[in-house]
């Protein structure tokens, strides 16, 4: 079982956790842990089962087989109010006739908090979440990425054990959803809060997490920290969908690669690496830098190059050895050291 961070104690722990929905199987035999002040991120496309296992975290999901436990507390059957977590959901779910200060101290309300307590703890929150003077204005006077924020206040207002995230950022658009992401992951380290985030975006998660869990069909396919993850996939699903989507079949097996990692070898240039013949089919600018499509065999991949290199130009594509991830099968586990890279 994945454990969490070693010394820091583990709010949360999920053992063989089965979901299904009639005869289908969404979750099958998910086991984690998570550490206190952990940011996790769960990470998978569409229909992975990130969305499932988190609110099945949550208590909106039931399991048909295994446990969820907050601490050494069994929460497995426990209503969503009695598990110690707070939700910030994908649509931020912001009633458009309250203020923000009615929204973020709603929880409080409910529980039976005094009003000049409500309204020091909402201050609080927003002063944390850079909101100060808003706490009169509608959702609909806001900004998408004040939205996001008074969603998060409403969320940490409670003081939950554990904050789970499900998409927040995904209606922001690029340039906002940057930026939050810095403020999320500032705000989550200074209160020290554990935290579960579910992301189809690569980048948000390599951002945000202390350790990323990578779901495949109903199962974790890798968990470990992002550097870990990046530089040693276990399999090829892993690998591409990390970025190393570019395939070459060689005799030992398949070949990942990412774009950015290419390179085109001079003449008489040598690399640490599998080399490859290849012709350029074509190339295009999508800023910054030329991508150049180059076709191996019958096989075609991308590379990024500093200057644009002209169509049926012939070229040596050179692949370092730390960025070649060899695996035998496509779901083999990666074998990308040395030996494997030489006999390629």
């Amino acid at each position: 079982m994945e454990t969490g961070r070693a010394g820091g104690g583990t709010p949360l722990t999920v053992e063989g956790l089965e979901v299904a929905y009639g005869r289908t199987a969404v979750l099958r035999d998910v086991s984690l842990a998570v550490g206190a002040g952990e940011f996790v991120a769960l990470l998978g496309p569409s229909g992975c089962g990130k969305t499932t296992l988190l609110r099945a975290i949550a208590g909106f999901v039931t399991p048909s087989g295994g446990r969820i436990l907050a601490g050494a507390r069994e929460i497995t059957r426990e209503p969503p109010e009695r598990r110690g977590c707070a939700m910030v959901f994908q649509s931020y779910a912001l009633w458009p006739h309250m203020s923000v200060a009615k929204t973020i101290g709603y929880g409080l309300n409910v529980r039976g908090w005094d009003k000049p307590r409500i309204a020091s703890r909402v201050e609080e929150m927003l002063r944390l979440l850079r909101l100060e003077g808003l706490g009169a204005r509608l959702p609909a006077q806001l900004s998408g990425g004040q939205r996001q924020r008074v969603a998060l206040g409403r969320a940490l207002a409670v003081d939950p054990e554990i904050l789970l995230l499900d998409e927040p950022m995904s209606n922001l658009d690029a340039r906002v959803r940057e930026g939050v992401r810095h403020e999320l992951r500032a705000v989550q380290q200074a209160l020290g809060i554990t935290a579960i985030h579910v992301t189809h975006d690569r980048e948000e998660a390599m951002i945000l997490a202390d350790r990323i869990v990578i779901l495949e069909g109903g199962r974790i396919a890798q968990a470990g920290p992002p550097e870990e993850l990046w530089r040693r996939p276990a399999n090829a699903y892993v690998a591409d969908f990390l970025g190393a989507t570019n395939r070459l079949t060689t005799p030992r097996g398949t070949l990942l690669f990412r774009p950015e990692e290419g390179r085109l070898l001079a003449e008489g240039e040598t690399i640490d690496g599998p080399v490859f013949e290849g012709v350029v089919a074509h190339s295009a600018y999508p800023g910054g830098r030329w991508r150049a499509t180059l076709r191996v065999g019958a096989e075609e991949v991308l590379v990024d190059v500093a200057d644009r290199v002209a169509p049926g130009q012939a070229v040596r594509l050179g692949v370092p050895a730390e960025a070649a991830h060899l695996f035998a099968d496509t779901g083999a586990s990666s074998a990308r050291h040395a030996e494997a890279i030489e006999a390629a």
